[in-house]
């Protein structure tokens, strides 16, 4: 049985003022057991009409889960998409108000800056890397607004992906310049390495998360707009961050970009 419409705003609404007051919910899954990622979705397109009405601006998308260690934490085998707003972006070197989130992770990241539209169905790499401005570093920090990460692919969905803040580095470079696959990036936290990783955990390319992006969202008729970055999700695991904490990540060709919680 479908979980009714009505019910799916009321979930959005929760997990906005979730959001809103740094105050987490039981998860979706077990307030609404039958709902499906079809129903995810349409809680999560909920939140981004309230964004926007609230006077927000879409400035991109990010993919999650296309790394398969993170895929095994969750249980999950495909990517989720969510929405990025323009008053979630920290600059390098920034800070973020601990006291803002719930259960912060820091995930290093390739984006993509498109410089002409991207609509799928049938989006491919090769056409993401004609479509892309610049590649640039950047550090997501997820946040969840479920009681303790107790999530299924579901929640992520509702939940806008776990989107929280993106930390956008200095760095910009055409797709073309390096080997997107073999970038290599080591994550830090206050100066101690927490792990390493190539990009070819994102889906073999980081590109492709892109194309992914681009094809899932045609589905709910809409695409990639020209002047958005898509984040195309960690290069590691993701790591537990608190307050005090300073966070960098070090590519081998883009540089480091870094962010401290307060």
């Amino acid at each position: 049985m479908p979980v009714p419409h009505d019910q799916l705003h009321a979930l959005a609404h929760a997990l906005s003022e979730a959001e809103h007051n740094a105050t987490p919910i039981p998860p979706l899954t077990e307030q609404a057991p039958e709902i499906t990622s079809e129903d995810a979705y349409a809680v999560a397109a909920d939140i981004v009409v309230h964004e926007l009405e609230h006077g927000h601006r879409i400035v991109g998308r990010k993919v999650g889960l296309t790394n398969e260690a993170m895929q095994a934490v969750f249980g999950i085998d495909t990517p989720i998409y969510g929405t990025i707003f323009d008053d979630t972006t920290v600059r390098d070197n920034g800070r973020i108000k601990s006291s803002e989130l719930i259960h912060p992770k820091a995930e290093p990241e390739l984006a993509f800056r498109l410089k002409s539209p991207l609509s799928g169905p049938g989006v491919t790499l090769e056409d993401v890397l004609a479509a892309t401005e610049y590649v640039f570093p950047a550090l997501e920090i997820v946040d969840c607004r479920i009681e303790g990460w107790r999530i299924k692919e579901q929640d992520i969905i509702a939940d806008n992906g776990v989107a929280a803040r993106v930390v956008v580095g200095s760095t910009r470079l055409p797709p073309g310049a390096f080997n997107l696959s073999m970038e290599e990036v080591v994550l830090y936290r206050n100066g101690e390495e927490f792990e390493r990783a190539q990009a070819s955990a994102v889906l073999g390319n980081p590109a492709r998360s892109v194309a992914w992006c681009a094809n899932k969202l045609a589905e709910f008729g809409q695409g990639l707009r020209a002047g958005e970055f898509v984040m195309t999700g960690t290069i590691t695991t993701a790591m537990d961050v608190r307050v005090g904490d300073t966070v960098r990540a070090e590519f081998a060709t883009l540089g480091g970009v870094s962010v401290r919680f307060t």
